[in-house]
């Protein structure tokens, strides 16, 4: 790898036969222990395997897709195909016959039509040659029409209309369709073997094609004549001539070589036999530019380096590409200053050009075929980005005589930043793309000088400064909000309260105990083994999500601490005081009070003496008193007291429902216990008439048992 050019705009030669000597493999393995200190030889790259042929190579095309070179070549007749992504040779093949050209039919390698020396035209497929045909003349040239899928084969010599021809083979059809009939300057019966069909030296033939593949796909021959002549491939027929070149003095005509058209299918690029380039729009048949190569050749290819992708492209000059046998040439396309040059030291036969990128590829004279690249015209291709890279050390290295900067060591990228395209939009530098070194191409934006940087910075914000000044104030005072003590967090629950207040006091701790590890790791992020601890329990979340609004909303899932199982669950929790609310009757209480029978005598006997002893303690258990006490239900036991207390509580025996008299009244305060047995005869009783117990008056606190069938008959 060389730095061939050491101009305002560098070229690189990556491999070829100026860069290392070409050793045979027996020599190689002979010498490989005194070539280690060759540093010629030890500074070698092998861009692609075997990027050669035996003795020389005669075409060249880059696959639409960017993935595929094909090239062709000499001795014996062989073609080699490469895959760019593995940096490989992947096929070799021989043919029967020299190859003149060819072109790709597909986006990748798999189909290609070659045009031979021997007037056949060869079809090729992965698997091998798949046809061959054979055409009446030689051909100088071939293309192919994509949207009418034929191929053009501009011939030699004229037919017995004395016009030359351009011969199409349909592909669809597979059958030779009628010529284009181009003139070529009539009969070749002055010439040496004039008269033949085949043609003879001096004859006139149709030597270059060009189509309008992006536009409107117009048709373009150039002549012996120095005439271009345009077709419609839609009506087969001519619709102008470009008289070209003017006679030279000294030769007596100017052939047409070359032809180009631009992308946008305006402008028209002609080469000359001369060495003459004229650029032309097709709306005039005056030229914009005229321009000598200067070394007399015939003019090979010519190429408008017009980007696919804008953002790729490195210059955003109009730039064309400009090659015979001994140089190629780049120049500004709208007023001709020369850009930058390769002139390697083989003669060339063919040179491509990948897409969005500043890599040339050649075929040429000599065993190694040449690659070139110049970083200012683009990045490298995808296949062999590490260029870009090798590239820096070479132009950064004070060491290397061949280096086209001065700069010291340590300051490659020591102050520079690195920006993309749309933040070089954003700055307004954009227009330094290409025209200067300030701004160093690498991967998919550039390095920019950290002063050009903030200078630009400064002039397209001016407020930059104060923003910043603000933003540090900012978080200054954030950092000392954090050192103060915290205070307690308002909770703005209205039930659970005990509930957030735990919440709220488990996230601060989580919170603390992520700064100490943060601050234990020296300020660093926490560990990825740290992170599902931490991220886990994440309390703040049940209190903000909306799942659980209701939770801390909504009474009816207000949290019982009084509970049996709450206490369970939690037994060193105290629970919280709350009102003495009335608690409700179970089913089985509410049973066990419906099922005892009131008789209306005793409601009314206890009601007057209630009112005849006024208020006095009473020991009996209310059910509304009951009700109030909270306490658990208990189980009934039997209970035999010997106190002479007179219970205050009304008898539920049938024997109570008895009319009693005064003296048995006077006598039932000595009874003693709660059953009286006595063997005193008895008068006959009369027979107890049952009453319909009347309505209480606190019916609507009692259920009344009055829809019992058996009470009511």
């Amino acid at each position: 790898m060389k730095l061939t050019n050491h101009s305002a705009v560098p070229v690189y030669t990556i491999s070829g036969s100026n860069t290392a000597r070409p050793l045979p493999e027996w020599l190689t393995r002979k010498r490989k222990r005194s070539l280690k200190n060759d540093p010629e030889y030890a500074s070698r790259i092998e861009l692609l395997q075997d990027f050669e042929f035996e003795e020389a190579s005669q075409c060249i095309r880059v696959s639409d897709d960017s993935q595929w070179i094909m090239s062709t070549g000499t001795y014996k007749p062989q073609i080699h195909t490469h895959y760019l992504p593995h940096l490989s040779l992947s096929y070799a093949r021989h043919t029967t016959s020299l190859n003149t050209t060819f072109q790709l039919l597909s986006s990748d390698y798999t189909k290609s039509i070659h045009l031979q020396s021997d007037r056949s035209i060869e079809f090729h497929t992965p698997q091998g040659c798949h046809y061959t045909v054979r055409i009446p003349r030689y051909g100088r040239d071939i293309r192919y029409d994509k949207r009418s899928a034929e191929a053009l084969i501009p011939s030699v010599g004229v037919n017995e209309n004395k016009l030359g021809e351009v011969f199409r083979l349909n592909l669809e059809l597979g059958r030779f369709m009628r010529s284009y009939e181009i003139d070529v300057g009539g009969d070749d019966g002055g010439s040496v073997g004039g008269g033949a069909l085949q043609g003879g030296i001096g004859a006139g033939a149709v030597n270059t094609a060009a189509i309008a593949e992006d536009s409107h796909n117009l048709l373009a021959f150039g002549t012996t004549l120095g005439t271009v002549e345009f077709w419609d491939p839609r009506s087969r027929d001519r619709v102008g001539i470009l008289q070209g070149f003017s006679p030279d003095h000294l030769d007596g005509r100017q052939e047409m070589t070359a032809l180009a058209f631009h992308g946008s299918g305006l402008n028209l690029a002609a080469g000359s036999s001369g060495g003459l380039i004229q650029l032309y729009d097709l709306r005039s048949p005056i030229p914009l530019l005229k321009k000598d190569h200067g070394y007399g050749y015939p003019i090979r290819d010519l190429i408008y380096l017009t980007p696919t992708k804008e953002s790729r492209i490195q210059s955003n000059l109009p730039l064309v590409l400009a090659a015979d046998k001994r140089i190629i040439k780049l120049f500004d396309a709208r007023d001709g200053t020369p850009w930058t040059s390769v002139e390697p030291s083989v003669d060339l036969n063919s040179v491509a050009w990948c897409k969005d990128s500043g890599m040339l590829l050649t075929a040429n004279e000599g065993r190694q075929q040449h690659s070139f690249f110049i970083p200012q015209l683009g990045p490298a291709p995808k296949w062999c980005a590490f260029l870009d890279n090798l590239v820096e050390e070479m132009a950064e290295d004070p060491n290397d005589p061949s280096a086209f900067t001065n700069q010291q060591v340590g300051e490659v990228y020591d102050n520079y930043k690195f920006l993309t395209v749309p933040q070089l939009e954003a700055l307004n530098l954009s227009h330094l793309v290409g025209t200067t070194t300030l701004l160093r191409p690498y991967m998919h934006g550039y390095f920019v000088a950290q002063r050009l940087y903030e200078e630009a910075k400064v002039i397209a914000d001016p407020f930059v400064w104060e923003e910043q000044r603000a933003r540090r104030v900012k978080e200054k005072i954030e950092t000392e909000r954090e050192s103060r003590i915290r205070g307690n967090k308002k909770v703005t629950a209205k039930v659970n309260k005990r509930l957030a207040e735990k919440i709220l006091e488990k996230s601060d701790r989580d919170e603390r105990n992520l700064a100490r590890r943060v601050l234990e790791q020296g300020g660093d992020e926490p560990k990825e083994a740290d992170e599902p601890a931490v991220h886990a329990s994440k309390p703040k979340g049940l209190l903000s999500d909306p799942r659980f609004a209701k939770l801390f909303q909504d009474e009816d899932f207000t949290i019982d601490e009084n509970s049996r199982e709450y206490q369970q669950l939690n037994p060193s929790t105290k629970p919280t005081q709350t009102e003495n609310r009335e608690r409700k009757l179970t089913a089985v209480e509410q049973e066990m009070e419906d099922d005892v029978p009131v008789h209306s005598s005793d409601e009314s006997e206890s009601e007057s003496e209630q009112e005849d002893a006024g208020p006095r303690s009473n020991n009996r258990i209310s059910s509304n008193s009951y009700k109030r006490s909270g306490h658990r239900p208990q189980q009934p036991r039997m209970q035999v007291t010997s106190s002479k207390e007179v219970r205050s509580g009304r008898d539920r025996s049938f024997g109570s429902r008895k009319p009693q008299d005064k003296k048995e009244r006077r006598r039932s305060g000595a009874i003693v216990g709660e059953r009286q047995i006595t063997f005193n005869p008895e008068k006959k009783k009369q027979a107890l008439v049952f009453e319909r117990p009347a309505a209480r008056k606190d019916k609507a606190a009692r259920r009344s048992a009055s829809g019992n069938v058996f009470r009511n008959l």
